[in-house]
């Protein structure tokens, strides 16, 4: 008989591992995909233009929060734990009660699930939201393009829209982000590629994503989601490690699959960081894995126009995702406050309304700081009604993007922006061509 699979997950990870695993296999019944991290994504169907000849009916997204019911109301044999940057605590404890409703528990690890490129193929992933891949991708990115490589960037999966028309997404352009609606967390990642010349590509189905990239590129660069390991076989694998948060390396999922996997790990923000966490970290990945090649890195900040900061009560916005699932209490944006001397940081929690004042409540730890949660129409209208409403002098902007292309602001802005710089040796330029034949 066939096994009765549900895959636990949050609109990426999952329906890759359906797509490269489950969806060709008769042995498996797939009954249903669950749903959790991002809001509004439950209550969908992975529609029957994706799910293959099997599933003619499409599969049912349902909500995380009824997975005791889900198993026994439906029978299910065996539930697939498919999403990212979650504690190996919290990872058992749904194998725990996965178990106790009398299913299986099964993480599917990168051979079963990995793609090969035809192309060389170099994977930057990391171990937490916000830890810096994006940045390191850019700089890998510009010293390829220095050697007349042509790239295209592929962005592990937010389909939080229509998953037919986002079966295979190509972004050359800004309008490429308007004709495929983008959400603030996408355009966060898609833009500054955008804005260097880099081609981006996304979806759903990655074989077909990776097969039309290498169409027109020479080398493809994986920019990894969260702390998921690659969704591609990689040719070069780098990962990203962040010292302020010093043994989150040890304690995340699927973190240690990253760095024991690597050939180069960057310790990024050593400028901000202090000694001892930067020696904690580079010590710990030296125990998990002796081979790779560890590179030390820092993010130094630059800031459009401190005179805005300066003596100022400044509202600070701050990258969604990192604060959020990351765990991370400030970011670039509070650097730079602190550093360029505002006054104070007003707390937009008292003014913030609907799915924002619940953001807060999910993740009480972010504090004085306003996350940049756009995750729909809806949310962005909620982020502009908080903006709106906080009494500030003015606003430091320390997402990838800049939000005015989206929010309207009532008073002066700055934006701060970040990019990757090596510090010693050895580089990253030297190490790409000792490391890579292209």
């Amino acid at each position: 008989m066939k096994k009765r699979v549900l895959i636990m997950g949050a609109a990426g990870r999952d329906f890759h591992n359906f797509n490269t695993h489950f969806r060709e296999d008769n042995s498996y019944d797939v009954v249903a995909f669950t749903a959790t991290q991002i809001p509004d994504i439950e209550g969908r169907t992975y529609p029957p233009e994706l799910a293959g000849p099997l599933y003619p009916a499409g599969i049912p997204i349902l909500a995380e929060d009824d997975l005791i019911t889900i198993i026994q109301g439906k029978n299910i044999d065996i539930v697939v734990f498919a999403y990212s940057d979650v504690s190996h605590q919290y990872v058992m404890e749904r194998s725990a009660i996965v178990n106790s409703a009398g299913a299986n528990f099964m993480l599917l690890g990168p051979e079963s699930t990995m793609v090969k490129s035809k192309k060389p193929l170099i994977s930057i992933t990391a171990v937490r939201t916000g830890s810096g891949k994006s940045q390191t991708t850019r700089r890998v990115a510009e010293i390829l393009k220095a050697r007349g490589k042509k790239l295209a960037v592929i962005r592990h999966p937010m389909p939080y829209g229509d998953l037919v028309k986002q079966e295979v997404q190509r972004f050359e352009t800004f309008e490429d982000l308007d004709i495929h609606e983008c959400t603030i967390e996408e355009r966060e990642e898609y833009e500054p590629h955008i804005d260097m010349g880099t081609i981006v590509y996304a979806g759903v189905d990655y074989e077909k994503i990776l097969r039309q990239a290498e169409e027109e590129a020479d080398v493809v660069i994986w920019d990894g989601g969260n702390n998921d390991f690659s969704f591609y076989h990689a040719d070069l694998s780098i990962v990203v490690v962040d010292p302020h948060r010093a043994g989150h390396e040890l304690l995340y999922y699927p973190s240690g699959v990253n760095v024991r996997t690597a050939d180069v790990i960057v310790i990024n923000k050593v400028d901000t960081a202090s000694l001892e966490d930067i020696h904690f970290v580079r010590e710990n990945v030296h125990d998990m894995n002796p081979h790779a090649v560890i590179i030390e890195a820092a993010s130094p900040i630059q800031v459009d126009d401190p005179s805005i900061i300066r003596e100022k009560r400044v509202l600070v916005i701050e990258d969604g995702p990192t604060l959020t699932h990351g765990g991370m209490e400030y970011g670039a944006g509070v650097i730079a406050a602190q550093r360029f001397g505002a006054d104070e940081l007003v707390d937009p929690r008292p003014y913030s309304v609907a799915s924002i004042a619940e953001t807060y409540k999910k993740y009480p730890k972010i504090g004085r700081l306003l996350p940049a949660m756009g995750y729909g129409d809806a949310q962005v209208k909620d982020l502009q009604e908080t903006v709106n409403k906080v009494d500030c002098d003015a606003i430091v902007i320390g997402t990838p993007i800049d939000l005015s292309r989206l929010l309207t602001f009532n008073v002066p802005t700055t934006r701060v922006r970040y990019e990757l710089q090596e510090i010693g040796l050895p580089g990253l330029e030297p190490t790409l061509d000792r490391m890579m034949d292209i």
